[in-house]
């Protein structure tokens, strides 16, 4: 880009602003200072600044009309709670009186929680990053995000991170404040074309840009963007985000190019070179001090290209995707050491992050005592005095203890080797040492929780909470923990009733007080994700009808009609600019999320609405993940999705458990109900129906029960299966009924001897549409199978056990409904023969 016309004032504050900076010790606050007005902000990132000297404000009208009113430029300090560097600023910088005076003459600050807005974090990071590029700096954008604006919300200069003094070669804060302060009192005009530059160049990078050249939709392009990820793999460490020019900066796992690798991978011409360095790449990453060996769940990101020294703050929404991640790798590998890691990043998820509502906290801090990463760290004279004298050199042996530490605070636990390497080199079989490990890592936590405990940001994020239940339900389902995908139900049924506003629209945040944040487009894809893995894993109809219903509002409030979604809804403020994206970092853009389950919605449903604005969506970024394939991982996966259920079927791309009703890696059965197991090929035979008597009192419907009696024996489980005949013209209604208030057909179970009834599970119902009625009704029609288990008594000792079975239910046509009526079935079920 050119610089002319900037004026000097650009060049002059390219000079000075921006750098990153190593911390400084600062001086302990003078007391306990009087509230500012983050002290009533339901943010805990802004309650941190509640007693700083500075004069804070939220953002919002009164901020911006006071900058107005008085022509002051604006401060804006972007932050979150987990951020170890905003700490830092925050008490080296907002701490500081003298600052902060200056700061409260000359400016008007407002202080943003980047996780509450995220819209105002990516305009104004994408200002910073503008702003840098036309400075001609290389430096990149970060967090804390300090901006300066005019009155009107224009950027005007940028920064991250400023110490409080100068330092060779580097401007302090108070410098910075000085220099923009002149700038805006002396050089107006140049400040004003600065501003207005920037705003410019936002504006054209907020949407996808021109389309010069139409793109196809089509395998190669799947092929492109899968070619350019593996690229970028590092072939030492692992990882895919690898180059080899810059091999020591920080590395991240983005789960997103791990998904594309495993759904699209497997059918590639180089599927097994591509899985060796997907495997390799899950191994080292849970080898190393990204994961957590003690609590379980995994840190932000390495520092390091080998995976050891993480930044430590524990992100929901990493923790979700990776749960994920290693669930899929399971089902792919069967290898126990991923299942293994899938449930100790959930266990770590519902012991640490969730709330007793049943919905999940947003992050833990890194730091403690003002030292990032000193909560997790130990020295080997610490873990002697914790384990007996046996157990020391194995847990030195097997977490690196003996290694240098390359962390200034401490050791941080990973794995040098595998563990059977470990026990070998111990000479212990590996069962025993897993067995000792486990007592080992429970003496070592139990210790860690005595220590200073971890800020916890514990507001309820609908996205990241939408991810996390999609990773609970498909583990569910993929383990069979049934524990997990109940989990996944309760936060589900917490953010349906308590994240909405009051006009029923979805919100960004479970409120609390008075905060009403209407959700962004990723709120909606998150959440909808996480109704559809509900839904695959449970059958139950209310998740598909809740992720339809939000799917329709995600297309009103969100949509372009050009194609693909805005991030912001119509509900939102009007900043600088609307932006409209779908580069997939950390966290999957919603526009490809939105692809992924448009295309899952329209297989499930029929309806071509989801199907076009899935098309119409991908067609808008197809240039630029031509143009850019590696930044477009998820997206990918959701065209691949698209081309499989709507494309050429000699040309679809094949995809892992590419099933055109549940696209992607296709976990397992539907997960059976509690008390029960998965019904498959039985040996069914009849054992109850009514009396000619009762059956003369049900003259709408026919009923009979079948059970396999093949693992008769005490606490048996037997499947049953109670098919009824429902006579044409005639509907019962379904389990759960609709709407509110209609009698549910339900199916009981009585015994002579204690036999117990599982949980039923009921098919699916079918829409009946009455006059009169703004609701479908829900209901069964024709042939229907209710299917559950008897489970004998543990102490049971006969050959044989009679069994009532009641089956209630009430019978309509279009024109009346009967009154209910209570089908009785009674039998014996006896032990085979062959017994």
């Amino acid at each position: 880009m050119s610089r002319s016309g900037l004026g000097s004032i650009l060049v002059f504050l390219s000079m000075i602003l921006g750098a990153e900076w190593p911390g400084f010790s600062a001086d302990p606050p003078a007391g306990k200072r009087p509230a500012n007005r983050l002290a009533s902000e339901s943010s805990p990132y802004l309650r941190l600044h509640a007693h700083n000297p500075v004069d804070w404000y939220p953002w919002g009208p009164e901020a911006l009309a006071r900058a107005k009113a008085e022509n002051k430029p604006i401060f804006l300090s972007i932050g979150y709670t987990s951020c170890f560097w905003c700490h830092v600023m925050e008490r080296n910088v907002f701490e500081n009186a003298t600052i902060a005076a200056y700061m409260n003459q000359h400016f008007i600050n407002i202080k943003v929680d980047r996780e509450e807005r995220p819209d105002l974090d990516d305009l104004y990071m994408l200002c910073l990053q503008v702003y840098l590029q036309l400075a001609g700096s290389n430096q990149g954008g970060g967090w804390p995000l300090s901006m300066f604006l005019t009155p009107e919300g224009k950027p005007i200069a940028g920064g991250t991170y400023f110490p409080p003094a100068d330092k060779p070669g580097q401007p302090g804060f108070p410098t910075v404040l000085k220099s923009i302060h002149d700038a805006w009192t002396n050089k107006p005009d140049d400040v004003a074309r600065t501003a207005d530059l920037i705003v410019t160049e936002v504006k054209r990078l907020s949407g996808p840009g021109l389309v010069l050249e139409k793109v196809d939709l089509s395998p190669a392009l799947v092929e492109q963007v899968l070619a350019a990820v593996t690229a970028s793999h590092d072939p030492e460490y692992g990882g895919f985000d690898f180059s080899a020019d810059s091999p020591n900066v920080p590395k991240f796992p983005i789960p997103a190019r791990l998904e594309l690798i495993q759904t699209i991978g497997p059918f590639a011409e180089t599927a097994p070179a591509l899985m060796q360095k997907l495997d390799m790449t899950l191994t080292r990453m849970e080898q190393g001090g990204l994961r957590d060996h003690l609590g379980g769940g995994f840190h932000r990101y390495s520092t390091d290209r080998q995976w050891l020294v993480p930044h430590f703050e524990k992100m929901l929404y990493d923790n979700a995707q990776l749960a994920s991640v290693y669930t899929r790798a399971y089902a792919r590998t069967s290898l126990k050491g991923y299942r293994e890691i899938a449930e100790g990043t959930l266990e770590f998820l519902l012991r640490d992050m969730r709330g007793p509502e049943g919905a999940f906290h947003s992050a833990l801090d890194a730091e403690s005592n003002g030292v990032e990463g000193q909560y997790y760290v130990w020295s080997p004279k610490e873990v002697a005095g914790l384990l007996t004298a046996d157990e020391y050199p194995i847990a030195a042996a097997v977490y690196g203890l003996n290694e240098k530490s390359t962390f200034e605070v401490g050791s941080v636990l990973h794995l040098p080797q595998s563990i059977p390497d470990a026990a070998e080199e111990l000479r212990i079989p590996v069962g025993e040492l897993e067995k000792r490990l486990a007592t080992i890592r429970g003496k070592l936590l139990t210790a860690r929780t005595q220590r200073p405990p971890l800020l916890k940001d514990d507001k309820h994020m609908v996205d990241w909470n939408g991810l996390t239940i999609q990773a609970l339900a498909e583990a569910g389902q993929t383990l069979e923990r049934r524990e997990y995908v109940d989990a996944a139900e309760r936060t589900a049924s917490y953010l349906l009733q308590h994240g909405r506003s009051d006009d029923g629209r979805l919100l960004h945040i479970v409120p609390r007080g008075t905060a009403r944040i209407p959700a962004f487009l990723e709120d909606y894809t998150a959440l909808i994700g996480g109704l559809l893995a509900l839904h695959q894993a449970t059958e139950d109809e209310r998740w598909l009808t809740e992720a339809r219903r939000l799917t329709d509002e995600m297309i009103e409030q969100c949509a372009d009609p050009r194609g693909g979604f805005f991030s912001t809804s119509i509900r939102h403020e009007e900043l600088l600019a609307r932006p409209k994206g779908a580069y997939d970092a950390v966290i999957p853009s919603g526009n490809s999320q939105a692809v992924r389950y448009l295309v899952r919605m329209a297989t499930l449903t029929g309806d071509h609405r989801y199907r076009d604005a899935a098309k119409k969506t991908l067609e808008t970024f197809a240039p630029q993940i031509s143009r850019n394939p590696e930044g477009y991982s998820f997206m990918a996966i959701g065209l691949a999705e698209y081309l499989a259920a709507f494309g050429d079927p000699a040309q679809a791309p094949k995809i892992a458990g590419n099933d055109p009703k549940k696209p992607g890696i296709a976990p397992g059965p539907p997960m059976p109900a509690p008390g029960t197991k998965p019904v498959g090929p039985l040996a069914l035979q009849s054992f109850a129906q009514p009396t000619d008597a009762e059956a003369a009192k049900h003259p709408l419907i026919a009923a009979e029960a079948l059970v396999d009696p093949t693992d008769f024996a005490p606490g048996a489980l037997l499947p049953v299966v109670v098919k009824i005949q429902i006579q044409e013209g005639w509907h019962i209604n379904a389990n759960p009924a609709r709407p509110k208030g209609m009698i549910s057909t339900v199916l009981t179970a009585t015994s002579a001897s204690g036999a117990t009834l599982g949980e039923v599970v009921y098919p699916k119902g079918k829409d009946f549409v009455v006059d009169g009625f703004d609701e479908s009704l829900s209901v069964f029609e024709g042939a229907v199978e209710l299917r559950t288990t008897i489970q004998l008594p543990t102490d049971f000792s006969g050959t044989e056990e009679t069994v009532t079975l009641t089956v209630q239910y009430q019978a309509c046509n279009e024109m009346e409904c009967q009154r209910p009526g209570k089908l009785v079935l009674t039998g014996t079920i006896r032990l085979p023969k062959s017994k």
